[in-house]
């Protein structure tokens, strides 16, 4: 087709991968563009050897399988090198015309100048998303956090276009390189709005596992990391008087950060604090979202989080973390707490003395949001926007 246009997205798990939030990006953003000219690539991480290189199709999607031995946290890096090092050679092979490759995440800039001259001299172009400022966050050693400071500079430095998932990030991305004179652009994540899931059978042995009852509990979906604020959201919910409880769904492993919790708050000893583990199916997980009372959110290190688009969705009341990026996103259809002792207490007694009519209220106001800024329809507009501003420059 003389007017194709071929978009190649590395740095999630796969297409239709249940996972994360890059997962669902590459997912909903694919089964949101409407356009018939738009080919997409997205290569699959598997662990499998035998699978390397072999390429399957999903919903008209490339995927060819790349394979990377189980690493550790390095497993991504060594994926995205490896994917980014095939579709170099594919798109010289295939002669491959208005092609983009959109890079998601900054973790292999020293590579960037290579893959962006080659890039060019086939008339193709490199998009990067940073996402957060990895380079923050306290599970990393100091070392590791300069390396990735020095991958974001590599990133912006080196890519035709910096899509940025909130308008903080932005900022900074201009602060921070000013020399560089990389076009960015803010693009968020999306959400879906009026959606009524069904209580499925995972969700009843769920409740029934953990004796969970529908608007009986404040509810944490998220990684389970230091800079996420566990401790601290922990910690005030049991100094507060609530008879709910406290249901957190994440990748919990018995780790030094886990341990550590355990020692300094002793959460297993009170009965409302419930880990109840992962859950990656999406009916369920609405399900869990939507009859929750209230829904927390500590995430403090950067961009607009999938997870926080999510709750405001179909949460009726949110309490966030007072932070740029989440008050950019939650802006007054929200409530916010920070450190300071007995801040989300304070949030926790007050929501508890609210009528049906306060949390109607709010629940209209967190649709709005979404609403405004940040449907799948809006946010594939305006990447389109800037792959067409590539392709006529």
């Amino acid at each position: 087709m003389k007017d194709e246009k071929n978009i190649i997205i590395i740095g999630s798990r796969g297409y239709q991968y249940a996972y994360g939030g890059w997962e669902t990006f590459v997912t909903q953003f694919i089964k949101n563009n409407h356009d018939s000219r738009y080919h997409f690539f997205v290569p699959s991480l598997t662990h499998d050897k035998t699978l390397d290189g072999k390429i399957k199709m999903e919903d008209k999607v490339v995927c060819p399988s790349i394979y990377v031995p189980k690493k550790g946290f390095i497993t991504m890096f060594l994926f995205t090198i490896k994917a980014t090092r095939y579709f170099l050679k594919y798109i010289k092979e295939k002669h491959l015309k208005n092609a983009i490759v959109l890079e998601l995440g900054c973790k292999v800039g020293p590579f960037f100048p290579f893959w962006h001259r080659k890039l060019r001299k086939m008339g193709a172009y490199l998009i990067i998303n940073p996402d957060g400022l990895e380079w923050k966050r306290e599970k990393w050693s100091w070392w590791i956090q300069k390396c990735f400071k020095m991958s974001e500079r590599f990133c912006v430095h080196y890519s035709d276009y910096c899509v940025c998932d909130s308008k903080s990030i932005e900022i900074y991305i201009k602060k921070e390189y000013p020399s560089f004179h990389t076009p960015t652009k803010f693009i968020a994540f999306g959400a879906y709005l009026n959606r009524h899931p069904k209580k499925t059978k995972i969700v009843e042995e769920l409740f029934s596992k953990w004796n969970i009852k529908e608007k009986n509990y404040y509810l944490i979906v998220g990684r389970f990391t230091p800079e996420n604020n566990y401790e601290l959201m922990i910690r005030e919910f049991m100094n507060s008087p609530t008879k709910k409880d406290l249901v957190i769904i994440s990748n919990v492993e018995e780790n030094q950060f886990f341990n550590h919790l355990k020692e300094s708050t002793h959460f297993e000893e009170d009965k409302r604090i419930k880990f109840v583990g992962s859950l990656y199916e999406e009916e369920s997980l609405l399900y869990v979202r939507k009859n929750a009372y209230a829904y927390l959110h500590g995430h403090s290190v950067g961009g607009t989080n999938p997870s926080l688009l999510e709750a405001l969705s179909i949460t009726d009341v949110n309490l966030l973390f007072d932070v740029c990026y989440n008050k950019e996103v939650g802006e007054d259809a929200c409530l916010y707490f920070s450190k300071e002792k007995d801040s989300l207490k304070k949030l926790i007694l007050e929501v508890e003395k609210w009528d049906d009519s306060k949390f109607l209220e709010y629940g209209k106001k967190a649709k709005e949001r979404i609403k405004k800024d940040y449907t799948w329809e809006i946010i594939v507009n305006r990447y389109k926007e800037v792959f067409e501003t590539l392709w006529h420059s």
